[in-house]
């Protein structure tokens, strides 16, 4: 298939579905409770089904908010939503109500699809208040008298229908598929619109990447991230581009038995997953003794040699071999015995995660990317990793260095813009050069970041958070003068405090009891869990802040570094 040829996202699933010889063959399988499977044949089915209900209400170009956990249905509506021409609007669940008045206000979508009574409770009060809310859908029952909505298990998977009519979308590549919001720098989250091509061309890249891993006809990913995050929500349309089996895990805390169940050969997932496994593993390990005990070292060291370019003795290879299988292979078998390699994208991954995992016979690809590019921007390739890179740019976007370091991309993958916000748009598109606001330099044609220029913290989950934004919360509570909110790749947020001078003696119970009201009216990412008290006030006299009156952010930190750090103790 030539992805170039491809108008949009539904042609390239109608595409690979009318190439299948077998169209019962399973296409979508849940892992958690609710287990079911959907063949290539009922997707294609349900997927017409929604359209058609859709089209009823939507105009071309209107958005249409998901708000729903990883599950095939979400797989179904979103490319319902796009062959009736709609824009959809995926959002976390974890996000709080605050969060989706806004994000409903700024994008006005026609319909709003829910998974459940959960999500469907956070939005209630919301609803009724927008004129310009046409619908809403839900996965499951709501059993709620309280509004007109459409059921999507009566609609589609309880349906008798034997014959579906099936629509075309007239969308072209350069129209927009999706709005993903991403938290800005001033606190309000921005909607990064990304076109059909975008998304197709991050699947070209993809596809190069993984070829020399594609021998089977018919290969299995697991889904864990969420897909309302912009990097597993192109996945999606990489998975449908080889017509592969996708498995949607449980949880994290269930990743590796889901693994066990299901035999992914590839996995793709954050930093924060192989932290964790990188735990797990290097744990166990410390507990053996004896002759398991130095052949895990052997394989330790030897692998590291590998992985590092480093020369191997005849003896070594030989000994390689041997701890290929004895050691090994043994631990892919704990991860379903099929994988062939795991990808980490959505923030950084730690160098030491990396040559360890790789060590061990567990291959990792690093790559780079963010929400604006579609989001891959590059990406180590399989026969040659290099740890500490985030490999080469994929092609069909250029990707160059500016004179003060920071990186700049350009390419059909780059977004169309900001929702609604010219002003954010103009200052990051330049010349159709997109400014990443990541510092990067090239080796050897590969790419490394070595800061990061925007003041963004990205969770281990994948996740971006405004830290502006919670320290205007925070400096909003009476008896807080000034914050700095700290957390990059960290397993939670914490917080740097200066007091007001009147609320000197204020207790530590009081200030626990705000914060903790605070937290409440944030999303669940977004709480600042620890805290620590300074007596020095930021000015401009301590060179702290700038004549405008903004924390410098970055000297504030390195001075408090051993401060933030030694909180997560």
């Amino acid at each position: 298939m030539n992805l170039k040829k491809i108008n949009n996202l539904t042609e390239l699933f109608f595409e690979k579905f009318n190439s299948q010889s077998n169209k019962d063959k399973i296409l979508l399988s849940t892992l958690g409770n609710k287990k079911r499977n959907y063949s290539w044949q009922q997707t294609f089915n349900f997927i017409n089904l929604l359209s058609g209900e859709i089209k009823k209400i939507l105009s071309k170009g209107d958005r249409c908010l998901l708000i729903s956990e990883n599950r095939p249905e979400w797989f179904i509506t979103d490319i319902a939503i796009m062959l009736s021409d709609g824009i959809t609007v995926p959002a976390y669940t974890t996000y709080s109500e605050k969060d989706y008045n806004y994000i409903i206000d700024d994008c006005t979508p026609s319909i709003i699809f829910v998974s459940n009574i959960e999500q469907f409770n956070k939005l209630k009060n919301i609803i009724n208040k927008k004129k310009f809310i046409k619908k809403i859908f839900s996965f499951e029952n709501l059993h709620s008298t309280e509004i007109d909505y459409i059921n999507l298990e009566n609609l589609i998977f309880n349906s008798s229908v034997k014959t579906v009519k099936i629509f075309k979308s007239t969308a072209l590549r350069k129209d927009p598929s999706c709005i993903i919001y991403t938290s800005g720098t001033q606190g309000n989250p921005k909607g990064v619109i990304l076109s059909h091509g975008g998304i197709l061309s991050n699947c070209e890249g993809a596809i190069h990447i993984l070829r020399p891993l594609l021998k089977n006809k018919e290969t299995s990913f697991l889904t864990w991230l969420p897909l309302s995050h912009s990097y597993e929500h192109t996945v999606q349309f990489v998975q449908i581009t080889v017509s592969a089996r996708i498995f949607y895990a449980e949880s994290i805390d269930k990743l590796v038995k889901n693994m066990s169940d299901c035999s992914p050969e590839i996995m793709t997932a954050v930093p924060r997953f192989y932290q964790n496994l990188y735990q797990k593993i290097n744990a166990s390990f410390k507990k053996t003794t004896g002759i398991k005990k130095i052949l895990i070292n052997k394989t330790l060291e030897l692998g590291l040699k590998k992985i590092k370019k480093q020369n191997l003795k005849i003896i070594e290879i030989i000994q390689d071999a041997i701890l290929e299988k004895l050691v090994r292979n043994k631990i892919k078998r704990q991860f379903g015995g099929s994988l062939k390699t795991f990808v980490s994208g959505g923030g950084a991954l730690d160098k030491e995660v990396g040559y360890f995992l790789n060590a061990i016979g567990l291959p990792t690809l690093q790559g780079y990317g963010l929400t604006e590019t579609s989001p891959v921007v590059s990406c180590n390739p399989i026969n040659d990793i290099r740890i500490e890179t985030v490999g080469k740019p994929f092609e069909g976007n250029e990707v160059k260095i500016a004179t003060d370091g920071e990186i700049l991309v350009k390419g059909e993958n780059v977004m169309l813009g900001y929702w609604n916000n010219k002003e954010e748009t103009d200052n990051v598109l330049k010349n159709g050069w997109l400014h990443t606001g990541d510092i990067g330099i090239f080796e050897n044609n590969y790419l490394k970041i070595t800061d990061r220029k925007k003041d963004i913290i990205i969770t281990p989950g994948g996740e971006n958070i405004s830290p502006l934004k919670i320290e205007n919360e925070l400096i909003n509570l009476e008896f807080i003068d000034q914050a700095i909110v700290y957390g990059d790749n960290k397993p939670y947020l914490v917080a740097l405090i200066v007091l007001n001078e009147e609320f000197i003696n204020i207790t530590k119970e009081k200030i626990d009891m705000e914060i903790k009201k605070l937290n409440m009216k944030l999303s669940k990412i977004e709480n600042v869990k620890k805290y620590f008290i300074i007596k020095e006030k930021f000015s401009i006299e301590n060179g702290m802040i700038t004549p405008t009156l903004k924390l410098k952010r970055y000297k504030i930190i390195n001075k408090y570094k051993n401060n933030f750090e030694n909180i997560y103790d």
